[in-house]
């Protein structure tokens, strides 16, 4: 979601690092930044399989995730998330179109619903999936595996899957969707993205209906 479909003007980024201060790593130390660095590498993985690299104590890594998806509601409800021009009509053209749609993300549920109903975008998908739902978050198959189930998809290959990072299209490969696409309005670069594999790379989610067009039409 956030890159793709929403834009969070540095949210998460502030919550990770007023999380990392609170467990007591020095502002401005090498630590400190280098911890703030793996997290932003590592954007659109869970942020409880971030935590995990970062502290050895599983009991430490399990504190941050909370402590940060509770900075993360409090930030939230201050105002800031506002969706990626285009993204609530590209939704609307794909199902119009019959085509279902799941919005996942590496964060929370609780997080998630919270950047739902901040948007008024609560049922604007068919589905709506964190890493809890599915077992494991990115960059493992489990969440499109899920939505697949859940939507009663007969056939993976009939599955795209658009993101703005490495893990969204190591997820959509490693899935067996037949596009793993990505997008340019988040985390990573074009280069970053064809260089794990993305099928297409696309300007925006807004561009993202005709990508499925041209393909349909075999151009």
């Amino acid at each position: 979601m956030v890159g793709t479909t929403v834009f969070d003007g540095g949210l998460m980024e502030r919550a990770m690092s007023r999380t990392l201060a609170e467990q007591g790593i020095p502002e401005g130390s090498a630590e400190f930044e280098g911890m703030l660095g793996y997290a932003r590498e590592h954007s659109g993985i869970s942020r409880m399989t971030v935590f995990s690299e970062l502290f050895d104590d599983p009991k430490a890594a399990v504190n941050a995730n909370r402590m940060f998806e509770l900075n993360c509601d409090e930030l939230i409800a201050a105002g800031g998330i506002r969706p990626v021009p285009g993204a609530e009509e590209s939704i609307g053209w794909l199902r119009d179109a019959g085509i279902k749609v799941c919005l996942a993300t590496g964060f929370g549920r609780h997080t998630q619903n919270m950047v739902l109903e901040s948007l008024g975008w609560m049922g604007l998908a068919d589905l709506s999936l964190c890493p809890a739902d599915a077992g494991r978050g990115r960059p493992f198959p489990d969440m499109v595996l899920t939505a697949v189930l859940a939507l009663d998809i007969d056939d993976v290959r009939k599955v795209a899957v658009v993101g703005d990072t490495s893990a969204d299209i190591h997820t959509g490969l490693r899935a067996g969707a037949t596009v793993a696409a990505g997008v340019l309005t988040g985390a990573h670069s074009e280069a970053t993205l064809r260089a794990a594999g993305a099928t297409a790379v696309v300007p925006s989610i807004k561009d993202f209906p005709a990508l499925l067009e041209r393909r349909a039409a075999g151009l």
